[in-house]
């Protein structure tokens, strides 16, 4: 157990909205590592949240795959659900291991409690440095200038927060925007109808992770597609 943006939002996300995410992963300052990657992977558990775990299921793998290419990635998976339940797992560098700890959790309704998300991953960047955080959500319940206060923690200790929102909660989506833009981060919407999306930014974000922006250039240069695209707009080095 773990202890605003006034602009009108587009009616869906679009290619525009995806490379200007990329852009802002490309343009993360790097962060000096001994060893590993470390990534903290949360997901809202609650009801609504069912799709996604089924998509995170699918695509888990492919994040450890593309970031083996850069030197490897250890992931804690991080949830909540119902009445105040968040939870943390071991930290893993096996995709059966992090496959097992989705298949057993069941979405349950309840409230967001992203606080407790942010305030654990500023814990286990104490404890050891944690490259990046993901999280996975399609509403929040909470007190905006909280989450913004310790999303800017995160940004003081260099943890940035890539978001992804499902859905079109005008509430949410600004709320992710100020965090990821406190954290040093960047947040995105993804359709849900559409797969591919997210398993591509998420690669994005594992192999920044683990190797940083030129890793990030090498895999773009070999995966193609949308990584592909990111490779014109990475700063000089």
């Amino acid at each position: 157990m773990l202890s605003v943006m006034a602009d009108k939002l587009p009616a869906s996300p679009g290619r525009a909205e995806i490379d200007a995410f990329l852009t802002k992963v490309a343009a993360t300052p790097p962060v000096s590592r001994a060893g590993r990657g470390r990534l903290i992977f949360a997901l809202d558990a609650t009801a609504s949240r069912e799709g996604t775990w089924r998509q995170a299921q699918a695509i888990h793998a492919d994040m450890f795959q593309s970031a083996a290419l850069v030197g490897g990635l250890d992931i804690q998976l991080v949830f909540y659900r119902g009445m105040g339940e968040c939870k943390a797992g071991p930290w893993t560098s096996d995709p059966d291991k992090l496959l097992g700890q989705l298949r057993r959790v069941a979405c349950i309704g309840g409230e967001t409690q992203i606080a407790k998300v942010l305030k654990h991953v500023a814990a286990e960047t104490a404890k050891a440095k944690v490259h990046a955080l993901v999280f996975v959500g399609d509403c929040m319940e909470e007190n905006v200038d909280t989450l913004c206060r310790l999303a800017g923690e995160l940004g003081l200790l260099g943890v940035p927060a890539f978001l992804f929102h499902e859905g079109r909660d005008e509430v949410a989506e600004r709320a992710f925007r100020q965090i990821a833009k406190l954290s040093g981060g960047a947040a995105c919407a993804f359709d849900a109808s559409a797969p591919g999306q997210l398993r591509e930014l998420l690669k994005a974000v594992a192999v920044f992770a683990a190797g940083g922006r030129k890793a990030l250039a090498d895999h773009a240069r070999t995966a193609g597609g949308m990584a592909l695209r990111l490779t014109t707009q990475l700063p000089s080095p």
